[in-house]
């Protein structure tokens, strides 16, 4: 490069291959104005803004990362080991790989580095090592010298066959129809991404063009295939003669230093006058080349295709592509939505020639058994039991969470050989809290946790937890009582008081639309004031009891008192059942229903002792003296059954879990209150990072989902429902007017109708007598007479007709017989008289009851 720039002269250096080597070249062009030009060095260390004189006429290798993070994405692999080799080029673009790693929640927990100079025995030494670790997923960031050597090796290790999964970077998926036919089929089932260089009819004529001179250059050897640094080469100088015609450049022009004793080299170099305008000219380059649109932002080559290609049989087939805009799609041209969905691949053959997506970890291969730790705990071995065999030493645990675990593990299309390890103390006793237990998984001691382990959010800071599998929330247990107190007013309890104000008003509801119906036309509803009044209370409340024994004559009457006694019925009957049960049945009532209430009344709380419960008492400001720490299901029932007062306590709070299988043992007595708090339940502990969590996670997904867990939770807690049963806990709700208000619609809808049809029947039929009544007089005036003609029997009517129930005869003066008549008065010549006044002769002949204006019902004697 100096030879050129200052013996010949150059205007513009073309080719540095190596990221390392274009580095140092470019700033031999920053000195002396000479634009470097890079189709091949890709490290994203070379920045502009450094080397402003340095341009890349091929791709950025971090404008990759997204591509493979996405294709990382869609198989769901949470764990990746990254292969690169130790040089700029290797280096450059981790950095940049590693955060788009971290953006999709997938960790890195080794990088492999291989030196240029690496030997075969130290590439497989490195291959033995990723061997004993869990990750079975590799990104490979290689040259194709180093990357020939990684496959050929891996291969020979037994690394490419099933359930092994290898993604190349576009270095090396570049130029994969060029490698040795070796190397292609140690690569089988290995995915990559590559610039996607679209068809065109340049291309292809520059590629016929192209074959036929190297077939006469080199008849001897094998056709060569065009990649894609050939096409990105001949753009190059594409564009660098576009922008020296665009300049008009006919000679060089450079400008000497001046020389002084003992300069450097560098120092003596010239400056190129032309420099400044063809690098601006190159820079503004734009134009369809062979690689497809020739463009430059920040110095760089652009573009926004990648094609994810898989190695099978003696080459590549694309399986789909990747854009900024859309993400994984298989075809090009798509308009759908950003995707990262495992659907929108084709088809993927994978190491060993399998079809099915590799998890992307396994066992090691050294048969290492997976540490499970286990907390040994006494209080509830339904749960959590944990014991040592005397003659083998080993670790035996057995109950619920054991059960779930196992039974998930099961389940996964792979198996997992473990190990438990109690964590306990010499004595045989809980080494510590758990959450001391789950810490000892972060520090590497166990590989997991399997147990009664609440998912917690400072624990969740340094381990990664499974899908819960309990219940969730903390709650009280609290002894109950019975809470009915029977005085001489119970019979008033069975209804609220709105029920009985509402039943109140629709008595007198339904009383006074009958009255109104029955008042012209029947005796029974006549009479003073008083007595009408009372009609109108006697008969509502006696249809109570179904003993009223006023006759109904209207039809629309008829019709509301069949509605009106089916709601007495209904009721009548609940407040029967109701009363009967307070006061013959035992109510059982918590004798504490909120947390708060222990905390003003200074009772004693009792937890479980190493759970964190009692951080929870303290942040609800229980004081300290006032908490107790018990351990067994016996000590919960001594210290509940003495009460805080003897020594006792009066709730102990602790997690649904262990509260049921409390109940499931004292089926009498006490009862569960809340939740008081939430939390998440039990789960599984494993390292953050690790790929058990989500297989495990689905497994137990499919346990709860069918009758497995049922199976579990009835042998280790037995029939709940049964227990249940004995100790029920009887509401105390009574009944109120919400329980009835659909009854009390349907009689009062009805009332109201049947007498709005009556008012109209009776304006329709007296109308014309109506409207002549004082109709010079004010409206209210007309009113008050109109309902004075109401007050009126009504004589035409069946029930007063002289065929009627009520008719009178010589015999009988009325409808009761021989007796005089109570309402009736005698009355001659009455001025105020309506109707006919009969002399004593005519009163034999014309036995007629007659009625006053102020509605008193008179007889004529005869």
């Amino acid at each position: 490069a100096l030879d050129l720039i200052e013996n010949s002269e150059v205007e513009v250096i073309i080719g540095p291959q190596k990221s390392s080597q274009a580095a140092f070249v470019a700033e031999l062009g920053n000195r002396s104005q000479v634009p470097i030009i890079s189709f091949s060095a890709t490290s994203p260390t070379l920045t502009s803004c450094l080397i402003p004189y340095f341009v890349r006429t091929t791709l950025n290798d971090s404008s990759q990362v997204n591509s493979i993070s996405s294709i990382i994405k869609a198989y769901g692999w949470r764990e990746v080991v990254l292969i690169y080799e130790d040089t700029d080029y290797g280096r450059g673009v981790i950095p940049n790989l590693v955060d788009a790693l971290q953006g999709i929640d997938t960790r890195v927990p080794y990088h492999s580095v291989i030196p240029l100079s690496a030997t075969n025995d130290q590439i497989m030494e490195e291959l033995y090592r990723l061997m004993t670790m869990q990750t079975r997923v590799f990104i490979v960031h290689v040259s194709s010298f180093v990357g020939s050597h990684l496959f050929l090796n891996a291969k020979e290790a037994g690394m490419t066959t099933g359930g092994f999964v290898w993604i190349m970077s576009d270095g090396l998926a570049n130029i994969v129809d060029s490698l040795d036919p070796s190397v292609i089929e140690s690569m089988q089932g290995t995915l990559g991404v590559k610039l996607y260089v679209p068809k065109s009819r340049k291309l292809d004529d520059f590629t016929t063009r192209w074959k036929r001179r190297f077939q006469q250059d080199h008849p001897n050897d094998q056709q060569a295939e065009l990649s894609i640094f050939a096409l990105w080469a001949y753009d190059t100088v594409w564009a660098v003669a576009m922008a020296a015609e665009k300049i008009g450049i006919k000679v060089a022009n450079f400008r000497k230093p001046r020389i002084v004793t003992n300069s450097t080299v560098l120092e003596t170099l010239g400056t190129s006058m032309n420099g400044p305008k063809l690098l601006k000219a190159i820079l503004d380059s734009r134009f369809k080349g062979l690689s497809g649109e020739f463009y430059l932002i920040d110095r760089q080559l652009q573009s926004s295709i990648f094609q994810i290609i898989n190695v099978v049989g003696k080459g590549e087939r694309g399986i789909g592509f990747w854009t900024p805009e859309y993400g994984i799609s298989k075809q090009l041209n798509n308009t759908k939505r950003y995707s990262t969905l495992i659907t929108d691949l084709n088809t993927v053959i994978w190491p060993g020639d399998y079809n099915a997506v590799p998890k992307g970890w396994d066992i090691p291969v050294s048969g290492k058994k997976l540490r499970i730790g286990v907390p040994v705990t006494q209080g509830f071995p339904h749960l959590m039991n944990v014991e040592t065999d005397p003659v083998t030493n080993s670790t035996m645990a057995n109950g619920y969470c054991i059960d779930v675990f196992e039974t998930a593990i099961k389940k996964l299309p792979y198996s997992i050989p473990y190990e438990y390890i109690p964590f306990k103390t010499i004595q045989g006793e809980l080494a510590g809290s758990y959450n001391d237990l789950t810490y000892q998984v972060y520090l590497q001691k166990y590989d997991a946790v399997v147990g009664d382990v609440t998912i917690r959010h400072n624990r969740s800071l340094y381990v990664d937890f499974t899908l819960p599998f309990t219940e969730s929330g903390v709650s009280m247990i609290v002894p109950v009582a019975d809470g009915t107190k029977k005085n001489a007013w119970v019979f008033l309890k069975p209804l609220t008081l709105d029920l009985w104000l509402g039943s109140l008003a629709f008595v007198i509801f339904t009383g006074f639309v009958i009255w109104v119906m029955e008042h012209r036309i029947n005796s029974d509803f006549r009479g003073p004031f008083s007595q009408q009044l009372g009609t109108i209370f006697f008969f509502s409340f006696s249809t109570l009891v179904f003993s009223h024994r006023e006759k109904i004559e209207n039809i629309l009457s008829k019709f509301v008192v069949i509605v009106w006694v089916f709601v007495v019925l209904v009721l009548t009957s609940s407040y029967t059942a109701s009363l009967t049960s307070m006061l013959t049945v035992q109510q059982l009532q918590p004798t504490v229903t909120d947390v708060h209430e222990l905390l003003k009344h200074g009772d004693y709380v009792g937890y479980h002792k190493g759970s964190f419960v009692e951080g929870l008492l303290k942040q609800l400001n229980f004081d300290e003296s006032k908490l107790r720490a018990y351990e067994t299901t016996g000590e919960y029932f001594e210290a509940l059954s003495k009460g805080s007062q003897n020594g006792g306590v009066s709730a102990i709070v602790h997690e649904i879990p262990y509260i049921k299988l409390f109940l499931a043992e004292h089926c009498t007595g006490f009862t569960m209150i809340g939740p008081i708090y939430k939390t998440a339940g039990f789960g599984f502990v494993f390292p953050k990072g690790s790929p058990l969590v989500l297989d495990v996670s689905r497994a137990i997904l499919n346990l709860t989902d069918g009758d497995s867990i049922l199976q579990i939770e009835k042998k280790w807690f037995g029939d709940q429902n049964a227990c249940l049963k004995q100790r029920n806990i009887i509401s105390s709700d009574n009944l109120s007017f919400r329980n009835f208000w659909g009854l009390f619609m349907i009689t009062g809808v009805v009332s109201t109708c049947a007498l709005f049809i009556f008012l109209l029947m009776f304006l329709h039929k007296n109308w014309h007598e109506l409207k002549g009544i004082d109709s010079n007089k004010p409206f209210w005036q007309r009113i008050g007479s109109w309902a004075s003609y109401y007050n009126n029997k009504d004589m035409n009517s069946y029930t007063f007709r002289a065929d009627g129930p009520y008719s009178t005869s010589p015999a009988t003066n009325s409808k009761y017989g021989d007796v005089a008549d109570p309402e009736a008065t005698t009355c001659e010549n009455s001025p105020n008289q309506q109707g006919f006044l009969m002399t004593d002769s005519d009163a034999t002949h014309y036995p007629l009851a007659e009625e006053s204006s102020s509605g008193e019902i008179t007889r004529v004697a005869a």
